[in-house]
Order: C-alpha cells, then structure tokens, then sequence
C-alpha cells in the first residue's frame, strides 16, 4: 500500500473528508429523522390513550404491571418499568407495582436452559399475575414467540394486556387488548417510538395521579 493511500486512510479516520462525503452523511441523517417525523404525525394516539387508561386504572386498583421484550425491546421494558416506578411517583400517593420481566439473568437463563426460551417470560406470569394485573408486552416485529406465550398466558389469569409493536403489527396487535403499532417497518425508528410512546405514557400517568392528588385536597382548600 502506498504512502498516499495511508495518509489518506488516517485522514478518514480522523474525520478529514472532503465537502461531498460530509454532505452525503448530512443527508443521511436528515433522512433518518424524515422518516422518524413522518412516523410522529400518524402515530396511533387513540390507542396510546387506551393503553394510558389500562395503566391508570392499574394504579388505582393496586394492581401489578409487567412489562416484557427481548434485545432493545429488553432495554426498553427495564427503562419503562423504571420509569414507572420512579419518574412517575408522587409524594404522598402509593406507588404503581410495576417489574420488568426482563431484569432476573438467572430466572431468564433457568427457564431458557431447562425448558425453552419461549417460555421464559410466560412462566413468570404463570407464577406472578392475578386478575387485574396488567401486561405490557413489547415487540418491533410483533412476532416474538416469548412475548406471545406471554401475552396468551396473562389473558388466561384475567390480565389486561398491552402490545407496542410496529409494521404491520404482526400477531402481538392482534393478541393485545391494546395495540400500539408504530406507522413504520424500519426497527430502529419502531425502538426510537416505543420509548417515545413508554415515556409519554409515565409522564401522564404522573400528571393524573397528580391532578388526583389535588382534587382530593381541594375540599380542604389546598391547591
């Protein structure tokens, strides 16, 4: 290899590229972000709105909610369940039961090693959910065979249950009492929306109990 064709490498690498390379990239990310906000102006917000609804009245009933997904859909579940659990408390009202089914490595792996990884979500429910709890189950394909048993085995102990998937939905939209679809089929705008949606919904659910909080206080005069 040449000395000008090393120098030239150390130039990309150092972030050196002439005028046309640079626009080419710029143009690049101003297509991901075009499709990203084509997405946000058709977002299914009747169906955030019920799934909103399921997540409140969960709260109100003390009852548990779970929350599922695998890969980034995994990392999606523990931010929301965090969420939940934390961003949306307020002082002085009870907490939402909330856990990620995603969080225990050793439960996962047990039931994946022993058994099969399409039933490492589906046998926590098993052994956790009762009548009322609620499933948030999350899937960009809607097609995961382990948030599917999931789902099939919360609706068979009463469970409400959530979908947030995207494309055409797959069978998750079609098995959840709510489905949330993203409007497109490319996964890493799916993911970008799932925790769009995820914290949307924490931040109303904090807003409600808020507001909760302060009309019970109202016939006491405090605002």
């Amino acid at each position: 290899m040449s000395g000008r064709h090393l120098n030239g490498s150390r130039g990309a690498r150092n972030g050196h590229t002439n005028g046309r390379d640079n626009g080419d990239a710029k143009g690049g990310f101003q297509s991901y972000f075009d499709v990203l906000h084509h997405a946000l102006l058709r977002m299914p917000l009747a169906d955030i709105a019920r799934a909103m609804d399921i997540l409140y009245l969960a709260h109100l009933g003390d009852n548990q909610v779970f929350i599922a997904g695998n890969g980034g859909s995994a990392s999606t579940a523990s931010h929301f369940a965090c969420d939940l659990g934390k961003g949306a408390r307020v002082e002085g009202k009870k907490p939402l039961r909330v856990i990620a089914l995603t969080d225990s490595i050793p439960l996962i792996s047990a039931w994946a090693n022993d058994v099969s990884y399409s039933e490492v979500f589906a046998e926590q429910i098993v052994a956790l959910a009762r009548p009322g709890d609620v499933l948030v189950a999350i899937s960009g394909s809607g097609k995961s065979p382990n948030v599917l048993k999931a789902v099939e085995a919360a609706k068979e102990r009463g469970c409400s249950t959530i979908g947030l998937t995207g494309g055409d939905g797959g069978d998750l939209a079609r098995l959840a009492g709510v489905g949330i679809v993203i409007p497109t089929q490319a996964m890493t705008h799916i993911e970008d929306l799932h925790l769009a949606v995820t914290h949307l919904m924490a931040t109303e659910l904090k807003r409600r109990i808020e507001g909760a909080a302060a009309d019970a206080l109202a016939p006491l005069g405090v605002r």
